[in-house]
């Protein structure tokens, strides 16, 4: 059971910019205590800072985590777990767009690491204390672009062929909602309610390593994007509304419960990527 002296309490990733720190900034306006985690410690202490401010809440906490080492995402969870008795609610939110393949120290794509395996390794790891909670949900921000891809390339998640324009970013988007249906699949019996969430198209410097062609449309129609704040409603009301629950293991597109295209709904592509990414990050979950 929780500890009820505690208010709700929510970890969020990518908290230092965008669409995470206007989350958290509304979270803690609303009484949460929130976790904030960040690569940079510099940029995230200035996040913290301003999320306090603007808030009025001293209950923000900065979380030095890098998804793009599964070494750094332990090291933060321990830190985080000795930190807090209570966690409610986790937000993958952090994400990366790159233009030229890279590999992380674990020897991955860092863009998939990122956006998708580091993910599951945190959700693993927090799902005991998450579960200690009445109402424990798991928030992975996605993205419709993931239409673009016709099926995640599962015998290439390092993208070694699979490369080129905007598509990696589209298949790792495409991995969130696959790892929510069957995150829900496997948990929703134990009480998680997981959800997928597009928060739409928001003016973030996110934005800032797709292609070329995409970045000068992205400019163009700068004026007609959603600001963080806007962006990040959708995803505060998936973590705070208590009627959602009973739309656990859904995707929404902004406010709204959205059918899945085939590539997203496929369960044996979901079971797959489950079964290859708790291979490739050492995540480990209990019997359902």
């Amino acid at each position: 059971m929780n500890n009820h002296t505690q208010p709700p309490t929510v970890l969020i990733t990518g908290a230092n910019s965008g669409i995470g720190q206007a989350a958290a900034t509304e979270l803690a306006r609303r009484g949460w205590h929130v976790f904030a985690a960040a690569r940079s410690p510099e940029r995230g202490q200035a996040a913290v800072s301003q999320i306090q401010k603007e808030s009025g809440s001293i209950a923000v906490e900065l979380l030095e985590m890098d998804l793009a080492s599964f070494a750094s995402v332990r090291r933060g969870v321990d830190e985080l777990l000795e930190r807090t008795e209570r966690l409610d609610v986790l937000v993958n939110n952090a994400g990366l767009t790159l233009n030229q393949r890279q590999l992380t120290d674990d020897g991955l794509e860092t863009m998939m690491q990122t956006n998708h395996l580091s993910p599951v390794l945190l959700t693993s790891l927090l799902l005991p204390k998450l579960l200690e909670s009445d109402d424990a949900r798991v928030v992975n921000v996605s993205s419709r672009v993931y239409e673009r891809v016709d099926a995640m390339p599962l015998d290439d998640l390092n993208f070694e062929h699979y490369w080129g324009g905007i598509r990696p970013y589209c298949a790792t988007k495409l991995a969130n909602i696959l790892f929510t249906n069957e995150l829900h699949r496997r948990t929703h019996q134990l009480g998680l309610a997981s959800f997928s969430v597009h928060p739409g198209v928001v003016a973030t410097s996110f934005m800032r390593n797709f292609p070329a062609p995409m970045r000068a449309a992205l400019k163009l129609a700068r004026p007609l994007l959603r600001n963080p704040e806007q962006g990040a409603a959708p995803v505060v009301e998936l973590v705070t509304e208590p009627d959602r629950r009973a739309d656990a293991g859904e995707y929404f597109d902004r406010h709204t419960r959205t059918d899945q295209q085939p590539q997203a709904s496929d369960r044996q592509a979901a079971e797959r990527l489950w079964d290859r990414s708790n291979e490739i990050t050492g995540a480990e979950w209990p019997a359902s």
